[in-house]
């Protein structure tokens, strides 16, 4: 198939008729029905039913489908690109974060950035941080965000900012005298807000509670760190998050730093061998910047 078969074979595969794919794609309805009637002849087979008007794909053509899907994606990208190089927009930048880094430190390393960066267009994702490493690996993406190293030869990973594991609860949980203390196993009671299994700090928060003797048992389990804070802010119980998630919310519920102390390093993540242009190394400063200005004590987010 050529490309040209393959994005009218897409469009019509997604809206079901020569008319509405004639639209998608900007072309007339007789240039569709030709592209499809050559695609179908190079084949050998029909890839769809026609039926009053309407096209219903054959098994064949669900397979082609899901065979093809990459590879029209692809060509999407090098369609918007040379669109965007004709409207001579300086580059694009690709970020990739873990949703927690995403909420909490990006929006203002994101503004911070734009003032300088005005013009400069840049797309932002969240995934898990083993997503992260395949989206880099596979250049989608030029920089990703995550709070695990994760140890791969094809991937740098630069420690840009730290802090510690913190315990949060709703407002009000503590005095004035609990709260200029740090938090120990012994003390968690009530609602304890717990991670899905094989979550790396639902890991971390269960080998300290073990290392002081505590088994903790947890009623409410959650995949993200600030699904965890949102339970916490409306009395939902307490929580250990990472440093970030918690002081996204200062000034929404009360913290302590867990006792003894478990280092949290934010990871800026880049491809090997690839460096990074002149506004994709100004965002990752940005960035670095902006995560220690939320960890700066007395900061309200």
């Amino acid at each position: 198939m050529r490309l040209r078969h393959i994005e009218v074979f897409h469009a019509i595969m997604q809206v079901g008729t020569i008319s509405g794919a004639a639209q998608v794609l900007h072309i007339s309805q007789p240039a569709v029905t030709k592209v499809l009637q050559h695609c179908e002849l190079q084949l050998g087979m029909p890839l769809f039913e026609r039926v009053r008007g309407k096209l219903y794909p054959k098994p064949e053509a669900h397979r082609l489908f899901a065979e093809t899907e990459k590879l029209n994606r692809d060509l999407q990208g090098i369609r918007r690109l040379a669109a965007s190089l004709k409207g001579r927009a300086v580059e694009t930048i690709r970020l990739v974060a873990t949703p927690t880094l995403a909420a909490s430190v990006l929006p203002q390393a994101m503004s911070n950035w734009r003032r300088a960066f005005a013009d400069t267009r840049c797309e932002l994702a969240t995934h898990h941080t083993s997503e992260i490493v395949n989206t880099l690996r596979l250049g989608e993406a030029d920089l990703g965000l995550s709070l695990q190293d994760p140890r791969h030869p094809g991937i740098v990973a630069e420690p840009i900012a730290q802090g510690v594991m913190t315990v949060i609860a709703p407002p009000g949980r503590w005095s004035a005298a609990q709260l200029a203390q740090p938090f120990s196993a012994p003390e968690l009671e009530g609602e304890l807000i717990g991670y899905a299994d094989n979550d790396p700090l639902g890991d971390l928060v269960l080998a300290a509670c073990e290392a002081q003797g505590m088994q903790p048992h947890f009623h409410t389990v959650v995949q993200t760190y600030q699904i965890a804070r949102s339970l916490v802010e409306t009395g939902g119980g307490m929580a250990v998050v990472d440093p970030f998630t918690a002081a996204s919310g200062r000034g929404h519920l009360q913290s302590r730093p867990w006792t003894p102390e478990i280092p949290i390093h934010l990871y800026l993540l880049t491809p090997a061998h690839a460096p990074l242009s002149h506004g994709a190394s100004q965002l990752a400063r940005s960035i670095a910047e902006a995560a220690r200005v939320l960890l700066t004590p007395g900061n309200v987010v």
